[in-house]
């Protein structure tokens, strides 16, 4: 047979359509439909129960056919010859999975719930029974792993009935699977990040989450007095439940997402954390505070300043087996599960002072496992494990408040100033960006120029003053305005 052009064009256009016809299936949908033959109980007379199967988002449920088959039967339904009734039986099981599918097709967002009530309730070939809400598991136990430890802290794990179409119940979901990694900062921004649409709105569908929904959500978290940065914090989160919801074929992104271009951006503010200048560095590091416990926060302070500007985390979770000869060698705990792929160790210098830390408050025993200080637990849960970092950061924080109080800076000296008071004088003494990046363990230059963008407001003064150096001095009784000529 001879192919033209033509004939070619139609065939080609024929395949691309299939081809986004099984992508949309695969892709959008995530949710499966056929008919099967159940054989788990028989009938009187050998036939079994013929049902509609639908799978999405890994959760399955049969309703059942008004037909009946034995297994023989059941095998000959798709073969080129048989007899009349067979053949109305296998006509209606094509019409119940097509007519299924066009179905699921035009909804907004797959239910069960809602299949059932306005598909299989009206179909004359499936059986009506009574409408029930997809079950949720029994709290406790899931897989083998306790959820119940978190219950507490996560209010959300305990909910019953959520609809599978509610924000909830992907945020439930997020926060399950972040419990497992053992990711739970990020579990709580997601926790924090649902309390507070909850508050605004409820556990609302997403299908109600439009842009008019999210810029009254921005309004509302505004006239509270938050700032730009926490509403793009919370709603970062909230996009990420959209993405999964996608992927799961809970909702599908062209009909049911409003974020992007063109439609709902989500604010990012510019948070200016500013560095503190050498002399207050000095006031710090000269002060001999008279309180054990300011000592000890003023040692830290100084300790995460001098090495790269490390994350209270990173302190933490130290080891003596990160110690080699003058240095420290560790991964980022912010970045490690990002950077798996290419992992990038930061390598710090261990100066003197940070060694009289060291000499000062690390645990005895100096095996390789064996935390270099004494705040962290191996034999605590996750959970625990985890809350050790806020307090040890706001042990030094609620120091350093102390501290500077009585020396007399304004500003305030937190953990998170010693990291840019570190990255800020380096730059100041002619480091390059690529150093402090590397320093810093950034995977992205852009995160570290975000840090060096935190001059103070006098350096600016002081570079506006550089402007006008070509200026003479001014003469008693003489001025520097310049006057239109007469």
């Amino acid at each position: 047979m001879v192919i033209n052009r033509s004939m070619f064009a139609n065939m080609f256009a024929n395949f691309v359509e299939r081809v986004k016809s099984e992508e949309r299936k695969s892709t959008v949908m995530h949710t499966t439909i056929s008919v099967i033959l159940d054989t788990r109980r028989m009938k009187k007379g050998g036939s079994y129960p013929l049902k509609l199967q639908v799978t999405s988002n890994r959760k399955t449920r049969h309703f059942p056919t008004i037909f009946n088959l034995s297994q023989t039967d059941y095998d000959k339904l798709f073969s080129p010859r048989i007899h009349s009734e067979l053949q109305r039986v296998r006509d209606g099981i094509k019409r119940i999975q097509k007519e299924g599918e066009e179905f699921i097709e035009n909804m907004e967002v797959f239910s069960f719930f809602l299949f059932q009530r306005d598909f299989v309730g009206h179909h004359e070939l499936l059986k009506r029974r009574k409408f029930e809400e997809e079950e949720e598991p029994q709290p406790g136990s899931e897989d083998g792993f306790d959820l119940s430890v978190f219950y507490k802290r996560f209010p959300l794990l305990k909910e019953a009935s959520l609809p599978q179409q509610s924000i909830g119940a992907v945020y439930k979901t997020c926060i399950k699977n972040l419990i497992r990694e053992e990711r739970i900062g990020t579990a709580i921004a997601y926790k924090d990040s649902y309390n507070s649409i909850f508050q605004f709105r409820g556990n609302v569908l997403f299908a109600e989450v439009t842009v008019s929904f999210l810029h009254q959500y921005e309004k509302w978290m505004l006239k509270k007095g938050r700032s730009r940065t926490t509403i793009g914090i919370k709603l970062r989160n909230l996009r990420a439940v959209f993405n999964e919801a996608i992927a799961g074929g809970i909702i599908r992104k062209e009909k049911c997402y409003p974020f992007g271009k063109r439609k709902y951006q989500i604010p990012t503010g510019k948070n200016t954390k500013k560095a503190l200048e050498q002399e207050d560095i000095a006031k710090i590091y000269y002060c001999e505070p008279q309180s054990p416990i300011l000592q000890k926060a003023k040692d830290f302070w100084l300790f995460l300043y001098f090495a790269n500007g490390m994350n209270p985390k990173d302190v933490v979770h130290l080891k003596w087996k990160n110690i080699e000869g003058e240095y420290f060698v560790f991964h980022r705990a912010k970045t490690e599960r990002t950077t798996r792929a290419d992992p990038r160790p930061i390598t710090v210098y261990i100066t003197e002072d940070m060694q009289r830390v060291i000499d000062r408050y690390s645990t005895k025993e100096k095996n390789g496992d064996n935390y270099v200080f004494p705040f962290m637990d191996a034999e605590l849960d996750v959970l625990k494990q985890y809350e050790r970092v806020p307090l040890f950061t706001r042990f030094i924080n609620d120091g350093m408040k102390e501290i500077c109080k009585e020396l007399g800076i304004e500003k305030t000296v937190t953990t998170i100033v010693s990291r840019h008071s570190f990255s800020t004088q380096l730059k100041r003494s002619g480091v390059s960006t690529e150093f402090i990046q590397e320093a810093l363990g950034h995977t992205d230059k852009r995160t570290t120029e975000n840090y060096l963008n935190s001059f103070e407001n006098e350096v600016k003064k002081q570079y506006a003053q550089n402007l006008m150096a070509f200026k003479k001095v001014n003469k008693p009784g003489q001025s520097l305005m310049l006057h239109e000529s007469s």
